[in-house]
């Protein structure tokens, strides 16, 4: 459960953002040429026209029905300040529909799927979509890594390069959008590229503004859902620590069956109660206040087995040893020196169960990797969007965490909005809003994307998605994994 995003480039990288936060022109290639000039004439195959992209090659094309699905590598630099400085082949997938469609450009922020996906803007617009590999993610990480250069104005400069590059292929309109990390993405890139895109559709996007102020999560835990379900979730990870020794013993023999070794969060004892303590965060981030019913319902009478098996179904007893942690270094790397980390109080448990607390992102990452937290980034992106934000939908859950700090919208916001989905959790979208804010959501949208139908842009109560629903391609529900992370 590790809160992400804290940043903001000191005055000499401030001045260098502003300057190359301009319009969107054909981006210089690392050998001299325009990342956006392709000789390709429009007719020619949608593939030959990605790949005469420079910096363009293919991993792999996928079929599926009524698209074109395409798995590439597009060459960035390590520091786009300093372009001649090492490049890095970062992964990129199109859902290709057709290039006069408006194009959706997402991504989670984390690592990209490689299986076709549709996210719910594309149906909605029923575009393209373009999903990019998050920097520093494997397998799009510099080697050697220079971790300084993993930051969102690094990021959103690999989005705006593929952007550049890839506008000439699909010249119409196109949406940014991403969930969680991904919102938070996406809200960066509008920051530091505000003529890129024409709309930008964020969803669960954390905005933790002052690192060291959490109180607003207290207040969530102290409210959310039922009071028999908090008292359900607060008992079973109270008695977790109360059996620490006994269920201790399940994990040392859980970790030597699988291999498990603990070198950086420091030993078994810190992963066991960092995963206990994201037991009643991780419900509320993935469950529905349906599920308690799966809750011991007494814990004091619970079988060890039966606490175990909640607390790992819920919060998973891999996730804080090496081999869980090291994909997600990344991540934990920019929650300690931009993004921020919640902090959160345990009433219900006795302070002589609690030995660590909520620990820190510095914990979560090899010590040979150096941190120092930046407390100016996320108030710099809060401060752009309250007083900028122009075409921008903020989607929240109400019974989500995350959502308890926030994106905001000021006086100087223009046609943005900020939205909640009735007992949704980390997982809210468009479709899960009551019916005059879907309608509203999904007219923007497409007209943001410049395909709203006539009847729509009358009547914004008509709006619905351009393409039919596929249970199989649209992703709708929230991304679980093993962390509690946004």
């Amino acid at each position: 459960m590790r809160k992400a995003l804290r940043w903001l480039l000191a005055s000499t990288v401030l001045i260098g953002t502003l300057t190359t936060a301009g319009a969107a022109t054909a981006a210089p290639t690392l050998d001299g040429s325009r990342a956006g000039a392709t000789p390709t004439p429009a007719a020619a195959d949608i593939k030959d026209r990605l790949l005469a992209v420079p910096g363009m090659s293919l991993v792999q094309e996928k079929p599926y029905p009524g698209y074109r699905y395409f798995v590439l590598n597009y060459t960035q630099p390590v520091d786009h300040r300093h372009p001649s400085k090492g490049t890095f082949q970062q992964r990129i997938t199109v859902l290709h529909k057709d290039v006069s469609r408006p194009t959706v450009f997402y991504t989670g922020g984390y690592s990209v799927s490689t299986t076709p996906s549709r996210r719910e803007p594309t149906q909605i617009v029923d575009g393209n979509q373009v999903s990019m590999e998050y920097r520093f993610f494997t397998p799009s990480r510099p080697d050697p890594a220079d971790w300084s250069k993993l930051d969102i104005w690094q990021a959103a400069s690999d989005q705006h390069r593929i952007f550049t590059a890839l506008k000439a292929v699909y010249p119409e309109n196109w949406i940014s959008t991403g969930g969680s990390k991904g919102g938070m993405t996406a809200t960066y890139y509008e920051r530091f590229y505000p003529r890129d895109m024409d709309g930008v559709v964020a969803y669960v996007a954390p905005n933790d503004v002052v690192n060291d102020e959490d109180s607003a999560y207290d207040r969530f835990f102290a409210n959310v859902g039922t009071e028999e379900c908090r008292d359900r979730l607060n008992a079973v990870q109270r008695e977790a620590l109360v059996r620490r020794g006994p269920l201790e013993k399940k994990y040392e023999a859980y970790a030597a069956e699988n291999g498990y070794t603990f070198a950086t969060v420091g030993s078994l004892d810190r992963a066991y109660e960092a995963v206990v303590l994201d037991y009643v965060w991780g419900f509320w981030q993935y469950s529905l206040l349906s599920d308690c019913d799966t809750i011991p319902a007494d814990a004091k009478n619970a079988t060890d087995d039966e606490i175990w098996t909640s607390i790992d179904t819920i919060s998973g007893f891999s996730f804080y040893t090496d081999q869980g942690l090291s994909p997600y270094t990344p991540y934990y790397y920019q929650a300690g020196t931009q993004l921020g980390a919640p902090t959160i109080h345990f009433p219900h448990i006795e302070k002589k169960y609690v030995r660590y607390g909520y620990q820190p992102p510095r914990n979560f990452v090899p010590r040979d990797i150096s941190m120092k937290f930046q407390p100016w980034a996320m108030r710099d992106v809060d401060t752009w969007v309250r007083h900028n934000a122009r075409h921008m939908l903020f989607v929240y859950g109400q019974n989500d965490p995350w959502g308890a700090e926030r994106f905001r919208l000021g006086k100087g916001a223009r046609d943005s909005y900020v939205l909640t989905a009735p007992g949704m959790n980390h997982g809210a979208n468009v479709a899960g809003l009551v019916a005059d804010e879907k309608a509203l959501a999904t007219a923007r949208i497409l007209d943001w994307a410049g395909v709203a139908p006539a009847a729509v842009q009358e009547n914004a109560a008509v709006a619905k998605p351009l393409a039919k629903f596929d249970a199989k391609l649209d992703v709708r529900d929230v991304e679980r994994e093993p962390a509690l992370r946004p």
